[in-house]
């Protein structure tokens, strides 16, 4: 008798370790063999990733079924059936989780393949990235909800904070005042389409890349791998610079201060074969003219253009680069000068301290 006290629960458990086992092995066999069928989706190559939520799960139903006939610790049917339960729920969750992230993932993945439009891509991977996260939000909190009510305390609770929803619901609306403007201001960004992940951003003087957006902050990654991390409400709330709108292309400029007698002409030629020279550069456009005039320098600007905001900041310092170089080497008079005269030296003892008109004729010249 106290032999089957021992063996009753051992078979049980082994028996369900077992079934769980085989029955995993069944279903990621299957999944490998549809996948090698179908290249062209990669769902089921992705809910291989399920596998240990659905073990985990397939083996607390058989156990949640069986556990009072095994007599496991049959001093505690309530505290095992319990804990069977509080598993079972989150390894539901788990598997939810899982499944809906496999789908999606899947079928963004197909999307991305086949669009053409980049710009059209970052929109629904921002969108898709928040869908997955209130999803995610969503399940987790059900699932907790859930666990808490198998206690009976909690549910007697429940009952009390149904009573005085509304309430609370004020109170929560008002401390959590700020959390949910990020809130809606992020779900605002996913389905308004003013900012994506991937779009090249310029926020607080700083230029970066958006790199990560949730429900209530958005993350920027600068040019020098720093970053900046701040509220979704801000996109929402002040201007920001988004390169990345309406394409990725981009039109630089870059600008000297020549002498006045710089060769323009020569310039605008030479800036023709430097742009050839840049494989950064699209070919869409390219121009050099005088913006501006001082009494010592005239401003010269070049405009050059790129597919994005990486390749037309390369493109504008080599231009700046080159140009710059070129004219050291071959028209050095263009360079700006600045006219300066020798000083007057102090008048000896006895002498007036008025310069003579010799000195005054070459202070007058100057040199430079």
């Amino acid at each position: 008798m106290e032999m089957d006290h021992v063996l009753r629960p051992v078979t049980v458990i082994g028996g369900s370790l077992a079934v769980t086992l085989l029955a995993g092995w069944l279903l990621d066999l299957l999944l490998r063999r549809i996948d090698a069928r179908h290249p062209e989706t990669p769902l089921w190559g992705l809910l291989r990733r399920c596998r240990l939520p659905f073990r985990l799960a397939l083996c607390t139903v058989l156990l949640r079924s069986s556990y009072r006939e095994a007599g496991i610790l049959p001093r505690h049917p309530v505290g095992v059936g319990r804990a069977l339960t509080l598993v079972l729920i989150a390894s539901a969750a788990w598997l939810l989780v899982g499944i809906a992230t496999a789908v999606v993932d899947a079928a963004y993945a197909r999307y991305a393949a086949g669009a053409p439009d980049r710009a059209r891509v970052r929109r629904v991977r921002t969108q898709v990235t928040l869908i997955q996260r209130v999803v995610t939000a969503v399940v987790v909190a059900v699932a907790i909800a859930s666990m808490l009510l198998t206690f009976p305390a909690m549910r007697a609770v429940g009952a009390s904070l149904l009573a005085s929803a509304g309430v609370l619901g004020i109170v929560a609306g008002i401390a959590a005042q700020s959390a949910l403007g990020n809130l809606f201001a992020g779900l605002q960004i996913a389905f308004g389409d003013t900012v994506r992940i991937g779009d090249t951003v310029v926020v607080d003087k700083e230029w970066g890349t958006v790199e990560e957006i949730t429900l209530t902050f958005l993350t920027v990654r600068t040019w020098d791998e720093r970053r900046i991390t701040m509220p979704v409400s801000y996109f929402t709330a002040k201007p920001y610079e988004n390169w990345s709108r309406g394409g990725a292309q981009m039109t630089g400029t870059v600008f000297w201060h020549l002498d006045h007698s710089a060769p323009i002409a020569l310039m605008r030629e030479q800036l023709g074969h430097v742009l050839g020279e840049i494989p950064e550069w699209d070919g869409r456009g390219a121009g050099l003219a005088v913006t501006d005039t001082t009494p010592n320098t005239v401003q010269v600007r070049a405009v050059v253009t790129a597919k994005d905001a990486d390749d037309v900041w390369t493109v504008r310092c080599a231009v700046r680069e080159r140009l710059i170089t070129w004219l050291v080497a071959h028209h050095p008079y263009a360079l700006p000068r600045i006219a300066t005269s020798p000083a007057l030296p102090a008048p000896p003892p006895g002498e007036p301290a008025h310069p003579g008109p010799d000195l005054v004729a070459g202070r007058a010249r100057g040199v430079s």
